[in-house]
């Protein structure tokens, strides 16, 4: 069951709007937040679901730092893309997007000089890897039942500090994430969520199991 968010929290629907697209978002603001973490949602995944929303509120809990929910690709956008495709698989919109984002969180008073952590989600998992390698200020990097096989080339660049998250009953998503890491030149680790073939499974145990593997790998890396 989710929980009402804490006193003194500040959460804000929004829309980022940017030249040439916009974002729908959500940002909470924890009390003497230590740091910012930007969920990135690609296509087939949502900020809004109640996974995303159980461990974001977590985040926030347990490891004090600002949430900011992203879909990196509107509701319009994705009804056309069931057919073109075009926006699912292209990593390098879905990156400039989540770049975008990343500045316009650099920009904000409140949390401009804070370092920031990306958990990407379905093709937002490759979108934050390939998002890392452009922004400093980016200093972790989990990919939550994501496809980060599909940032290509650009995991051998990948320098901050990484996290594979997967259901251990899901051996093709298994050996996606080993692939994926075994790329990397950066600081890595892959946790299993036991009993599960997807961590997204609508389940509180996989949600809590989820949230406390995230608030442990951002405490460390962002405190």
């Amino acid at each position: 069951m989710m929980h009402e968010p804490q006193p003194g929290t500040v959460g804000r629907p929004m829309i980022l709007r940017f030249e040439s697209f916009a974002i729908d978002a959500e940002l909470v603001v924890p009390p003497r937040p230590f740091g910012t973490v930007l969920f990135a949602h690609g296509t087939g995944s949502t900020h809004r679901s109640a996974r995303s929303r159980y461990v974001a509120e977590r985040l926030r809990e347990r490891a004090g730092v600002a949430t900011l929910g992203l879909d990196l690709v509107s509701p319009a956008e994705a009804e056309a893309d069931r057919l073109s495709y075009r926006l699912e698989f292209d990593i390098q919109i879905l990156a400039q997007r989540l770049v975008a984002a990343t500045d316009w969180v650099a920009g904000d008073d409140r949390l401009g000089q804070l370092p920031i952590g990306y958990f990407g989600a379905t093709t937002g998992a490759a979108a934050a890897l390939l998002a890392a390698t452009a922004r400093p200020q980016v200093r972790a990097v989990i990919s939550g039942d994501g496809r980060p096989d599909l940032a290509g080339e650009a995991l051998e660049e990948v320098r901050v500090p990484t996290l594979f998250i997967v259901g251990d009953d899901d051996p093709a998503g298994l050996e996606l994430n080993r692939s994926a890491r075994a790329h990397l030149r950066a600081k890595s680790e892959l946790r299993t969520v036991p009993g599960v073939s997807r961590p997204s499974d609508e389940d509180g145990a996989v949600f809590e199991a989820l949230a406390a593997l995230t608030a442990q790998f951002f405490s460390r890396h962002l405190g």
